[in-house]
């Protein structure tokens, strides 16, 4: 199963919805831009109506011609107090009258005059088509106070939105950092305790090596003492191999994934006496199971760091550790351990799987972070810590089955 990349589909997602809400935005200012060009042409149709009432010949009534360009002229009052800028411009380009204007000037004047002739010209360049008036007259717009400050909404906004974007991301990244010195300093540890047995056992066997001959116990011989060192040499060299591996993308091949539980199961029978006394383990995993396709060295150091939480969990009261294997949806095989024990902390449940996060005293809580590393990404499969209502834990690993 593919892993997502968060950070990555944050990132997109983001990218996303700006340019999505930019695009309203715009097309929010396209409206209201028309709202203007439609109200400026009902000005220019209340400059004709007002000259064709005025027109002695219209054959309309005295009084109610006086109602009408009452009516029209206060129309065009509303028009004007909308706030958009408007611009009269007749012959030779000359300014005749203005409205809402952006700055003080005095059309009457030349100074006036180029003033607003330089902003009829702004007006054309930026695509504003003049609306004809009465009288052959050209009637230029610009945008109201309201719409031109509209303009800069989305922009703060999106400014506002990469801030908050780039801080969180620089936390993020501060708190990935974080994780990982928190990772390596408990996986150092971890090895650490890993070496020191065997460096310990071997430190022994020189001590032993140097007592003189009669000196030595009895029992001690010469292929006591090479099957020791030869043993604790095996086992550095495993622990070495594992920390390797971890470090790259292991070589995964078919696994018989009952062979995989069966080689687990004798390294642990072997070692349940000293490991915790009391404890049965119970393994069931029936012939016919699909393979894995996985590394055999890494997926053994994985359910050995679930059993091992287990076992700990369980020091000093005993009961019973179950690890069975069963086919699930097509294409998958679910590994599930469950124990007796008292279970995880509540507290701990979502973040089990971290780094340093233990649930027993003085523990470095490392060896689920394996497991998790080890199952998720080498092996590309899931694990989960399921709610169980009575006691103990039960652990989930789904594998990929291989296809070859």
């Amino acid at each position: 199963m593919m892993r997502i990349k968060w950070p990555v589909a944050i990132a997109t997602l983001f990218i996303v919805l700006l340019g999505w809400y930019l695009l309203y935005t715009q097309s929010f200012v396209d409206e209201l831009h028309r709202n203007d060009e439609l109200l400026t042409q009902v000005s220019g149709l209340v400059q004709e109506l007002i000259q064709d009432t005025g027109d002695p010949g219209s054959g309309g009534a005295a009084r109610d011609q006086g109602r009408f360009e009452t009516a029209l002229f206060e129309l065009q009052e509303v028009v004007v107090a909308s706030g958009i800028p408007m611009i009269w411009t007749g012959p030779n380009d000359t300014v005749l009258s203005a409205e809402n204007l952006p700055f003080e000037a005095d059309i009457y004047s030349p100074r006036g005059q180029d003033e607003v002739k330089l902003l009829v010209r702004r007006l054309a360049a930026s695509g504003r088509e003049p609306i004809q008036g009465a009288g052959g007259t050209l009637i230029h717009f610009g945008d109201t106070p309201q719409l031109a400050r509209l303009k800069w909404i989305p922009w703060l906004q999106a400014s506002g939105l990469v801030i908050t974007v780039s801080i969180g991301f620089l936390v993020i990244r501060a708190q990935r950092r974080a994780e990982q010195d928190k990772a390596w300093t408990a996986m150092a540890r971890e090895l650490a305790h890993q070496l020191g047995t065997p460096i310990s056992s071997l430190q022994g066997w020189l001590e032993l090596l140097r007592l003189p001959i009669e000196e030595r116990p009895s029992a001690v011989e010469a292929d006591t003492v090479a099957g020791g060192i030869e043993e604790d040499l095996v086992r550095l060299e495993r622990i070495s191999y594992r920390f390797e591996l971890i470090g790259r993308d292991p070589t995964l091949e078919s696994l018989d994934i009952r062979e995989v539980v069966r080689d687990l199961e004798t390294y642990l029978q072997a070692r349940l006496p000293r490991l915790s006394t009391g404890v049965l383990l119970i393994v069931d995993v029936p012939k016919g199971l699909p393979k894995v396709l996985g590394s055999e060295v890494l997926l053994l150091w994985a359910l050995e760091n679930i059993v091992k939480n287990a076992l700990d969990a369980m020091a000093g009261k005993g009961g019973e550790i179950r690890l069975k294997v069963r086919e699930g949806l097509p294409g998958w095989l679910h590994v599930r351990i469950q124990d007796t024990g008292p279970g995880v902390d509540p507290d701990l449940r979502d973040k089990i799987f971290e780094p340093g996060v233990s649930g027993k005293e003085g523990g470095w809580g490392v060896g689920l972070t394996l497991s998790r590393r080890i199952i998720e990404r080498a092996h590309k499969g899931q694990i989960h810590l399921l709610d169980n209502e009575g006691r103990g834990a039960i652990f989930d690993i789904r594998l990929p089955a291989s296809r070859v």
